[in-house]
Parts: structure tokens; sequence; C-alpha cells
């Protein structure tokens, strides 16, 4: 299951919080772990709560007002209620300094205790949606992952079948390559995919003939993305016989496939020679965004074909 140190956490996001260390930066290998998080049923990150406790706990201006009116040994009982509940680090917003037991608690209960000069909120936003994502259910896939015409397109296929020189010829036209022969599908919301490429597969695209392609480098910044939301398949397949298996040639219920318990909707494309699939692909990304918009082109030939043949009768 996805996992990440606090140590990650703090280097993550160091430079949009101001991120410093006021103790326990040792032991900052502390790892928030998901599948133990979703077990438990604590809150993620959230202010001091001692009977509710969260795995991050935020001191605010208001938080550390509060903790040092208590007395050194409500504040040792308390502190003790924390490390109890799993604690995995305390963050000190507002640009406070938190009392002298907070660091002791830290350097003894061996508990990292980063802070930002920044609100208390504000933190909480920003280190929610990183972990959001950081900690998001995923699987693999094997394709091409693409953003065409501000879609993210999975392309899929056997091997062999041209998904990569689909993929070339689309970053050629404008598109972006997000990750190539492996894609990672992070489950950050219900009805939400965000692809990503391994790190060790970034920017590079490879082609039969030419082999490994930076695209970063040949085409520029524009033609990559970090990530995007997977919202299209598109499934290249070699006819037999002049027939792809199981696909209708006007077909009246949209295909999908499932990933993560989210159903994706996918498109087949036949491969053939002089088909221009580059074409094609951003077609039905063009015709996938008119049915969010409530236009279907299948549908509205039917109910002219309807009205015609119900004149005639």
């Amino acid at each position: 299951m996805p996992q990440v140190s606090v140590a990650q956490l703090f280097q993550d996001n160091c430079e949009a919080l101001k991120l410093s260390w006021l103790a326990g930066e040792p032991y900052a290998g502390a790892v928030l772990d998901s599948l133990q998080i979703n077990q438990a049923g604590q809150g993620l990150i959230g202010h001091l709560n001692f009977y509710h406790p969260n795995w991050i706990q935020i001191f605010s201006r208001m938080e550390t007002s509060y903790f040092r009116a208590m007395s050194p040994a409500a504040q040792e009982e308390a502190l003790s209620r924390l490390q109890e509940s799993g604690l995995a680090c305390l963050i000190v917003s507002d640009g406070e300094q938190p009392p002298p037991s907070i660091r002791k608690f830290a350097e003894t209960r061996r508990i990292p205790v980063v802070a930002s000069p920044l609100p208390s909120l504000q933190i909480i936003w920003v280190v929610r949606a990183y972990l959001g994502r950081a900690l998001a259910e995923f699987a693999t896939r094997h394709g091409v992952f693409l953003d065409v015409l501000g879609m993210g397109v999975l392309l899929t296929g056997e091997s062999g079948v041209g998904k990569s020189e689909l993929a070339l010829e689309l970053i050629t036209r404008g598109s972006g390559l997000v990750a190539d022969d492996v894609v990672e599908l992070y489950h950050i919301a219900p009805e939400t995919l965000e692809g990503r490429s391994p790190e060790l597969l970034k920017d590079f695209l490879e082609v039969r003939g030419l082999g490994m392609l930076n695209i970063r480098t040949i085409f520029g910044e524009t033609a990559v993305r970090v990530r995007k939301n997977l919202k299209l398949i598109i499934r290249l397949e070699k006819p037999v016989g002049g027939v792809v298996p199981g696909v209708e040639r006007l077909p009246l219920e949209a295909s999908t496939e499932e990933i993560l318990g989210v159903r994706i909707r996918k498109v087949v494309l036949p491969v053939a020679a002089g088909r221009n699939l580059a074409v094609l692909a951003e077609a039905a990304v063009r015709n996938y965004v008119l049915q969010l918009r409530g236009i279907d082109s299948t549908q509205e030939f039917i109910r002219r074909q309807e009205q015609h043949f119900g004149r005639g009768a």
C-alpha cells in the first residue's frame, strides 16, 4: 500500500509552506501508511485535538495559547495521549514558538516537530491535498498516456500495434506525453484517476526503429506533462479478416472499462494501412467532449432516421 514518510512530506512541501525543523528531525523516517490510516479511522490532519487525535496535529496560535495555559501535569498527560494515538508529527503554524514541553516531548518520544509562518488553514489545505495524492490507491497499466486536446487519454493495445507511433504523431500535433509503457493510475477522488509516469521512465517514449526518445529534449517543455486525469481509453486493435471481433459498426451503448472501481469511457480503433489514427484519436476525444456536454451524434442520427421514416409511413 502507498506510504509517505514525514521526511518526504517535509521535503516536498518545504518551499510551498516555508517549513523548518523545530525538533525531532532524526525521527523523520516515521511513515504514514494508507492501509493503517484507513483502518484506524482517525483524521488525517487537523487542529490540535486530544480526544480525537489526527495523524498530523496543527499547533496554531489559538492551540498554542490554550496549551500554555495548561498546568505542566496536564500538558504531560495530553502529550502522552497524543503519542498513544500513533501521532506522526506536529506542525506549528503562524510563526508560533511552542512551549519547552513540546520540544522535550519531541526528543523523548521521538516525534518530529516542524514549523511554518503560514496560517494553519493554509497548511491544512496544502498538506491534505498532498497526502491525498501521495497515499492514493494506485494500479499500473501498460500503454501510452497523453494529454490530447486537454483530455487525459490512455492508448492501449497489443505489443507492436503502433501505440508509440500514434503517440509520437499526436505529440507533433500538439499533444503532451505523460507516460510511456508503464502508466501509474492513482485513485485520488471517488470518480477520478490521475495518471503519472514512474520516475525512471519520465519524458521518454520508446519507438521501434528509433529506440528511446527524450520527448522533452526533442520537442520542448510543452510536449510533456507531469500528471493528467484519465478520461478516455483508446484501444488499438488489428482486424481479423477485416473485422475487429466484438466491435459494432454503429455502437448504441458507450463502452467502458473499470479501473480501481472507476468506469472510464473506452473507444476501440481498428488499425489498418492508410488509416490516419492521429486524426481518428483526436476525433474520438472531440466526440467524447461533445457527449459530456449532452451532444450525442449517434443518438441524433437515430432520431433523424426515425423522423424520416415516420413521415414516409
